[in-house]
């Protein structure tokens, strides 16, 4: 089970989905109904222009979604009300995180075209298994990619040109033991 993270990489590099897309998820595969650390992994601008900002849209079902820190940048939550509220250690949930994005301080805090980052949260994920597609937009100095692709009944997320973070969510026999 170790080995896991290092065979699936190399099964998605077979598949070339690790050189398709430029934003990814570190961990391509969860357990429903778990706490789920998403590391957005970021290796270069647009063009020769560094990254000024990342703007992460929380997946629907995703609850309780927390940025971390990153020193030179500042962090931005977004919250909306919830369609359907939930119960999280004994308290009623009505709205939600639906957006976190780092944005670089100044200049010198942008992420340079030749540099490699890592931007991340946590959050619980749903109960059901299923892919999951994490929209995340790139913002430079000077243009922008957005990483927010996702494919169509029959299409493949390698057939994309810029598609979004894919989380494969696995069944887990003990989801619903305790979540956060």
């Amino acid at each position: 089970m170790k080995h896991l993270p290092t065979l699936l990489c190399a099964w998605l590099a077979a598949l070339g989905l690790a050189a398709s897309a430029h934003t990814v998820l570190e961990y391509q595969v969860a357990s429903a109904g778990q706490s789920y650390k998403a590391t957005f992994k970021v290796g270069h601008g647009c063009g020769a222009s560094p990254t000024r900002q990342i703007v992460v849209d929380i997946p629907a079902g995703v609850q309780g979604a927390k940025p971390m820190p990153k020193s030179g940048w500042r962090t931005e939550v977004t919250r909306a009300k919830l369609a359907q509220p939930y119960t999280s250690h004994g308290r009623a949930i009505t709205e939600d995180v639906t957006r976190i994005s780092w944005t670089a301080k100044t200049a010198e805090d942008m992420l340079p075209n030749g540099h490699y980052d890592e931007f991340v949260l946590v959050g619980t994920l749903p109960a059901q298994a299923g892919m999951m597609y994490w929209p995340v937009q790139q913002v430079c100095e000077q243009g922008r990619l957005d990483w927010t692709e996702v494919p169509k009944p029959g299409q493949k997320l390698f057939d994309l040109k810029s598609p979004a973070a894919l989380l494969e969510i696995m069944p887990s026999a003990g989801a619903a033991a305790h979540q956060h």
